[in-house]
């Protein structure tokens, strides 16, 4: 029988470091845990602040862009982060594994925080692409780790393994916004922004003092870079940034340069790579055809993913804007800062993510748990539903109504659901039909279903304006979760073929 999250004494429960367990799983959990708690801390607290930060105005500290404009902001770098978790996952397989990718990227993410609670545009700026940097460094690698803990694909402990890690990132997410979001409202921007510095710093040290207990497959580079293929790719990145300067240069002195010039070259690209990136594994000719398919299969959650972040990360975007603005701030007397919405989300999940993860085991010995599939079209329909729950909330702030904050309490209620169906899943299943050879790049690709989704709401936001955050745009997008989820559901027998013997 197979062992529960829960189930401390099973024979399955064991640590690659031969010592005690974590709730019935490898010791290492407990440490990666941590890890990705601080390191959510500090990325969901600056992030908490960071649209309110980009429109407010500058006599009120603020950098005082519009509404539109800091909205497609915030999408393309919340894109960049997950972009950038595909070379990130790079560096491990060619370059140095697992374990120092993660390291050298919390110090990254630090540095950049630092960097934001400096007074200057320039500075802030430079600190959001650091912050991306690391954070694409460490993000695939640390779930690569967590595989790692679990070396049978099949291990029916994976999928509950996967979901307590999840409730490691929204233990700090839930943290970040009450700290950080309070001292950045409250009393200075930049006060807020060095606290997240401070959180990261410390989920560095404690990775550093536990990193003992993780699996030794997290310090194999899978396939080492040649020397001679390392000298080609430093040639060939030296060339693009050459030109990108070039050309960035040639505009800015044609006096002509805005955001937007950076903004929609990010967004297109965020929808190109993950394209390209599919086009070269599937034709690797040292994959074999079971792999292949398994690629194949694996395009279909993809897909399905990206139409579900497109909605889901809204809730720091265009959900924190209609918290600011239509939203009272006081619910039963008690006043709070809009920034506290962020934590809704995270709290949510900690009460439920135990009882979902309880779940697909106990369905599991019943022969009866959803096939990853089935799980995919619950999480597309939830979000959907989100966004029409959404509408209702438009429709009662109109004429400049504060409306309820419960409005907003039930949209996060609802995604959060959504969201335990679909991404812990989509984490798990991205392991077990990665190839061996894109094993931590898999990850990588998967966190670009956030850069593609992201993308494309960062072309909305620029395309329509003020007009995104309207009853028309919440139920477009409500549509086109709800219509992806028919899709996967018709197709649910086909994606399962393809999948081979993963289950």
């Amino acid at each position: 029988m197979a062992a529960t999250t829960l189930d401390v004494d099973s024979p399955q429960s064991t640590s690659p470091s031969g010592g005690k367990t974590f709730l019935g799983h490898p010791r290492g959990l407990a440490t990666l845990f941590m890890t990705e708690t601080w390191e959510r801390f500090s990325y969901y607290g600056m992030r908490a602040l960071l649209v309110l930060y980009l429109v407010a105005p500058t006599a009120k500290g603020g950098l005082g862009f519009n509404t539109a404009t800091g909205l497609a902001i915030y999408s393309v770098y919340t894109a960049m982060v997950y972009l950038l978790a595909l070379p990130g996952g790079w560096l491990s397989d060619r370059l140095w594994g697992a374990r120092k990718t993660v390291a050298v990227g919390g110090g990254i993410i630090m540095v950049g925080h630092f960097l934001l609670a400096v007074p200057a545009e320039a500075s802030f700026f430079a600190g959001l692409a650091l912050i991306a940097v690391g954070s694409g460094m460490l993000k695939s690698n640390i779930s690569t780790m967590v595989g790692h803990l679990y070396p049978d694909r099949n291990d029916a402990r994976r999928d509950g393994g996967f979901t307590i890690f999840y409730m490691g990132i929204n233990l700090g997410a839930f943290l970040a916004p009450l700290v950080i979001g309070t001292v950045g409202q409250k009393v200075n921007w930049h006060l807020g922004f060095a606290l997240a510095g401070v959180g990261m710093a410390i989920g560095l040290i404690q990775f550093l003092v536990g990193s003992r207990h993780l699996s030794k497959a997290s310090d194999v580079v899978a396939s080492p870079l040649p020397a001679a293929e390392r000298t080609a790719i430093l040639r060939k990145a030296g060339l693009w940034l050459a030109v990108a300067v070039a050309c960035y240069a040639a505009v800015g002195l044609s006096g002509v340069f805005t955001i937007n010039w950076v903004l929609t070259p990010l967004s297109l690209a965020g929808i190109a790579i993950p394209v390209l990136v599919f086009t070269r594994i599937k034709r690797d000719p040292e994959l074999s055809q079971d792999d292949t398919r398994k690629v194949s299969g694996f395009i279909w959650f993809f897909i399905a993913a990206a139409v579900f972040w497109m909605i889901y990360d809204q809730s720091g975007s265009t959900l924190t804007v209609f918290a600011s603005d239509n939203t009272a701030g006081t619910l039963f007397g008690i006043g709070f800062p809009s920034s506290w919405f962020q934590s809704l989300n995270p709290l949510f999940i900690m009460a439920l993510a135990p009882v979902v993860a309880w779940l697909w085991v106990a369905l599991a010995k019943k022969a009866k748990n959803p096939s990853t599939s089935r799980k995919f079209v619950y999480g597309l329909m939830g979000i959907g539903l989100s966004f029409a729950v959404m509408m209702a909330a438009m429709a009662a702030a109109s004429g400049g109504v504060k409306v309820s904050p419960l409005w907003l309490a039930l949209v996060y209620l609802v995604q959060t659901v959504a969201e335990l169906c679909l991404s812990p899943v989509g984490l798990s299943v991205t392991t077990k039909l990665a190839p061996q050879k894109y094993a931590s790049q898999m990850m990588g690709v998967w966190f670009l279903a956030v850069t593609a989704g992201d993308c494309v709401a960062s072309l909305l936001q620029q395309f329509l304006g003020d007009a995104f955050l309207s009853t028309a745009s919440f139920a477009v997008q409500g549509t086109a979760a709800a219509l992806a989820g028919f899709a996967v559901w018709m197709y649910r027998k086909r994606i399962g073929a393809l999948m081979g013997d993963v289950h």
